[in-house]
């Protein structure tokens, strides 16, 4: 029987994803200031939190049947996530574009054009499927206690 694989081995590109997220993070050179976040930032940002919320989604969904606490934990996990990601989307329209301001949820107007999938898409689907399996009394308040 082969040896099972190595929990780093199961996901790949989370451990590449998660390996360029502490790049970004380690503490910066003080000589070089850091500057403050811009909207492509952001984007990249959120694509990463829904990268981060559909995994997030497929393991609740797959551990809620034979471990019911955690599952509900996961879940919790995923509902904050989403508000985090809700957060972000918004930071996003509060920063001004380069070209041209604007803070509607308007895809087509962006002044970076319409590309195949801009931040308002991505948000919007990640949504649906948020919306589909939480309760907006659960989007607004998720408090739990640890179970130790």
């Amino acid at each position: 029987m082969p040896p099972p694989p190595r929990a780093d081995d199961a996901h790949p590109y989370l451990r590449a994803a998660t390996a360029g997220v502490r790049h970004h993070t380690r503490a910066p050179n003080r000589s070089t200031p850091r500057s403050p976040a811009d909207r492509v930032h952001l984007d990249v940002l959120h694509a990463h939190l829904t990268a981060l919320h559909q995994l997030l989604d497929q393991l609740t969904e797959t551990t809620r049947p034979a471990h019911p606490a955690a599952g509900r934990h996961l879940a919790t996990a995923n509902t904050r996530l989403w508000q985090a990601t809700a957060e972000v989307h918004t930071a996003f329209h509060l920063i001004p574009a380069t070209t041209k301001n604007t803070t509607e949820c308007r895809p087509e107007r962006l002044p970076e054009g319409p590309p195949v999938l801009t931040i308002c898409q991505r948000h919007l689907a990640a949504g649906h499927t948020i919306r589909r399996k939480t309760t907006p009394s659960d989007l607004r308040a998720h408090t739990t206690a640890c179970a130790r």
